[in-house]
């Protein structure tokens, strides 16, 4: 029996059912998606606090993609607004100047 096959007999002996279920594992697939994104900016913020140098720049860079990232998925699953994971994140403000967040780069 093929998923759509599946579904059709959901429907009929359930309709308000119907895709109950894949509407269910989308929504845990989305929550994990931005749970993951969310460790990689917590390991970025981690590695740029840690870095010197050269590989300042290139932690920073990272840092920079990896949040930029993580804002993208949050709006698409409906988050807007930031501030409160950027303050819970200890964002710096270098890595938000980068994304065109705030003001000017700070240097």
């Amino acid at each position: 029996m093929s998923l759509r096959d599946s579904l059709d007999l959901i429907k009929m002996v359930r309709p308000d059912a119907g895709t109950a279920a894949i509407d269910h594992e989308i929504l845990a697939e989305r929550a994990s998606s931005l749970g993951a994104a969310e460790q990689r900016v917590i390991k970025a913020v981690s590695a740029l606090a840690a870095a010197a140098g050269d590989d300042r720049d290139s932690a920073l860079a990272e840092a920079r993609k990896v949040v930029w990232e993580y804002f993208v998925q949050r709006e698409l699953v409906g988050f807007r607004k930031h501030n409160d994971v950027i303050q819970e994140l200890s964002i710096p403000r270098e890595v938000l100047a980068g994304l065109g967040a705030i003001g000017k780069p700070l240097r």
